[in-house]
């Protein structure tokens, strides 16, 4: 991976520590540095703080739903512009329509998932956010 691939920032928001450790191990064996976060407020927080360049974001979370933090994200003029990927067990396909062509998310993966897809699906949301990311 390239040393500009090793400093892109990727903000995991979700109540489940498990998944919050498989995303780290999968995205961090390619580089990147992955952050956690156990609710929608924290997430928030540490998104504010910062700045990834990429957020995956559980719809259900008990503080805050992933909803309200998108919301809340392109309601800020420093967040707005901070790619999001949703990863949520709402795997119906009317919640993937409201997700990607409503509320207009950078992608929507369901769970479970592969290490595969979860990586291109980064990989190529980055690029479409002008963020090079090599995938080995």
């Amino acid at each position: 991976m390239s040393e500009k691939a090793e400093a892109i920032t990727v903000v995991c928001i979700e109540d489940e520590p498990e998944m919050i450790d498989l995303v780290k191990l999968i995205l961090s064996r390619q580089g990147f540095n992955v952050l956690g976060a156990g609710s929608g407020r924290e997430g928030l927080a540490l998104v504010a703080e910062k700045r990834p360049d990429l957020v995956l974001l559980d719809l259900m979370m008990p503080d805050m739903d992933g909803w309200e933090v998108y919301q809340q994200m392109r309601a800020d003029e420093h967040m707005k512009s901070i790619p999001v990927i949703v990863v949520t067990a709402k795997a119906q396909s009317i919640d993937k329509v409201l997700g990607l062509h409503i509320a207009k998310v950078n992608d929507y993966i369901t769970k479970p998932f592969g290490p595969s897809e979860l990586l291109s699906s980064v990989v190529r949301v980055l690029k479409e956010a002008g963020i090079e990311a090599e995938q080995a």
